[in-house]
């Protein structure tokens, strides 16, 4: 199954979330590969900083489960700065409805 959502970054951000992205944390992809998220992209549209993650989650993923865990927490406070986020940390998401898929 595949999930999509947009985010935002804040102004002048760009090349630090690139950076920490490049430098992903190895137990936040394990947990990531745990919670059954595989094949998991993100792009910037530079035109008004939105971001759109792309993701296929396996059958019996556990995604609703991330929020919870201290590894997921952590990364939302040390990408906090960058992004818009919720009080908590967690990112500002917005859900994309899917409208075309080529296989």
């Amino acid at each position: 199954m595949n999930y999509a959502f947009r985010m935002k970054l804040k102004p002048g951000a760009v090349a630090e979330y690139k950076r920490r992205h490049d430098e992903i944390w190895p137990e936040l992809s394990q947990l990531l590969r745990e919670a059954g998220i595989y094949d998991y992209s993100i792009f910037l549209d530079e035109e008004d900083m939105h971001l759109f993650a792309v993701l296929k989650l396996r059958d019996n993923n556990k995604r609703e489960l991330l929020p919870g865990h201290p590894v997921m927490r952590r990364w939302w406070v040390y990408m906090q700065d960058l992004m818009y986020t919720q009080p908590d940390g967690r990112p500002n998401e917005w859900p994309l409805t899917p409208m075309f898929h080529f296989d």
